[in-house]
Order: structure tokens, then C-alpha cells, then sequence
């Protein structure tokens, strides 16, 4: 067994060095493995194993790239042997094709990055919306809330739930200062958010939370739990402005790449019937 470990830490080290694992220089360039005619060297490989990898690692990584590589060019001579003059034609017409579309997929996208106007405001993203917002159905609940969780032992327990409960601004600015001593807290109820955020951050149910209320407590071996459910959104409804305001300005600047685009192969065609590149006989 002895002899065998040191056979094979032997080998792994050799294995480790010739593929230049260890800082070592090699002057040479041998293949570390072939298939017909084609050769795989170290320095085709070496950015695929991680820098800090064992020595008893490498040896099985390595074994599995080199099969994976083997494997790949063994399928490609198969396929290359099975190929009729048919099947040779179409794929060169595919491979033209692909050739075109990436050379002119890339000069337009080089155009538009140039060219297009990213900034849109605030009365596009309103116009849209008004336009549009029946198209925003929403396919999750939302809600405006505030919650605190807070350790059930904490000494001004009473007083932070009467701060809360009365949710005036000086009352929730004064929790604020408090933070430090709750385990999470919301305190800005202006904002949609999605109902399930607030599952997992809460043990009240769904029904509960969905339901508009000014205070609703919940105490478990994890604390106490506060909440007061400002607004409410169900799934169909359409969804605020604000909530998808983001998604808005995605869609307007799509529509802009598509018209630049259109205007752009407009006018290269004119310039081409223009200067008689292009001629309709």
C-alpha cells in the first residue's frame, strides 16, 4: 500500500510539472494528447484548472479534460466520415448564414451604442403608462406596509409598540434611532412591495397581510412581530407606475433600438440607390 502511495504521488507530481502546475520552465512543446492528426498541449488547458488546486487533484481533473477533448474530436472525424456532399453544402450555407448575421448583428449593435438616446423621462415613462396600462396586469399580490421583528425580552418592548402603533412621523422617526436593536424593520410604507418578500420576513398569513390594517401583532419563540398594511394589491390588478417604472424605460429604450435600426437601414439603402451601389434592373 506504502509503495503505492509513493508511486502515484510520484506521478501526480511529474504530472503536476509537465503541465506546468509548478513554476517550472519548459522549453518544449509536446502534445499531451493526440487523435489523428490533432494535438492537445498544456497550454491549451492550463487556464481550466484552478490556481490553487491540489497535486492530487490535478491528475483526475486533467483525465477528465483531456477525455472531454478526445471525445469532441473523435465525434467531429465520425461525423466528418459520415458527411454526403448534401449534408456539406447545407451546413456551409448555414455557416455562411451565422457568418452574415454576426457581422451584421455587430455593426448595428456598434450603431446603436453610438447613436441612441438612453435618457428618458419622467412624462415618456407617464405617457406610456397611460397608454398602455392595461397591458401591466400584475401576476403577484403587492403591498404597502410597515413591520418590525424585535426580541420578545427587549426592556422598552411596550414603548416600541406604542411608537409603531401610533406610526406618527415623529414616532417612526424615533424607532428609526432604534434599529440597531431589531432584527429587520420597514418603516417606509409609500413603496410597493411583493407579498412574498414580506412572507418570509414575517409569520403572519397571507390572508392577514392582505388585508388593509393599521396594526396587527404576532409574537413566536423567534419575537415579536409588528405590522401595519397601508395598502393592497391582488393579482390582475394594474400595476402602479412607480412599481414598474423600471420595466417602462426598458420597453420605451427597445422601441427606440428598433426604430434607429429601421432609420438606419433606410438610409443606408438610400445612399446606396443614391450613389448607384444599388440598382433595382
Amino acid at each position: 500500500m506504502k509503495k503505492y502511495l509513493v508511486i502515484l504521488s510520484i506521478f501526480l507530481l511529474v504530472s503536476c510539472e509537465y503541465l506546468g502546475l509548478e513554476k517550472k520552465e519548459d522549453t518544449t512543446r509536446k502534445p499531451i494528447a493526440s487523435v489523428y492528426n490533432q494535438n492537445l498541449y498544456k497550454e491549451d488547458i492550463i487556464d481550466l484548472l484552478p490556481k490553487s488546486i491540489a497535486k492530487e487533484d490535478s491528475l483526475v481533473l486533467v483525465r477528465s479534460i483531456i477525455n472531454s477533448w478526445a471525445t469532441k474530436q473523435l465525434l467531429l472525424r465520425r461525423a466528418e466520415e459520415n458527411n454526403s456532399k448534401n449534408d456539406n453544402s447545407e451546413i456551409n450555407k448555414l455557416v455562411k448564414e451565422y457568418r452574415q448575421a454576426l457581422l451584421i448583428n455587430g455593426y448595428k449593435e456598434r450603431l446603436v451604442k453610438q447613436q441612441l438616446d438612453t435618457v428618458v423621462n419622467d412624462q415618456e415613462i407617464t405617457d406610456y403608462y397611460a397608454i398602455n396600462n392595461n397591458n401591466f396586469k400584475l401576476n403577484e399580490e403587492l403591498i404597502k406596509l410597515r413591520y418590525i421583528h424585535f426580541s420578545s425580552d427587549l426592556i422598552d418592548k411596550k414603548d416600541i409598540v406604542k411608537l409603531f402603533r401610533n406610526g406618527s412621523l415623529e414616532d417612526l422617526e424615533e424607532l428609526e434611532t432604534k434599529q440597531l436593536s431589531f432584527k429587520s424593520m420597514m418603516l417606509n410604507d409609500s413603496i410597493w412591495t411583493p407579498l412574498e418578500n414580506v412572507l418570509l420576513k414575517t409569520t403572519f398569513s397571507r390572508e392577514n397581510l392582505l388585508k388593509k390594517t393599521k396594526f396587527l401583532q404576532k409574537e413566536d419563540s423567534l419575537g415579536l412581530y409588528l405590522v401595519a398594511v397601508k395598502d393592497v394589491l391582488k393579482r390582475n390588478d394594474i400595476a402602479p407606475k412607480s412599481y414598474i417604472e423600471p420595466t417602462i424605460k426598458q420597453m420605451i429604450l427597445h422601441q427606440r433600438k428598433l426604430q434607429l435600426i429601421r432609420d438606419i437601414e433606410k438610409i443606408i439603402v438610400k445612399d446606396a440607390v443614391q450613389n448607384k451601389s444599388f440598382k433595382i434592373h
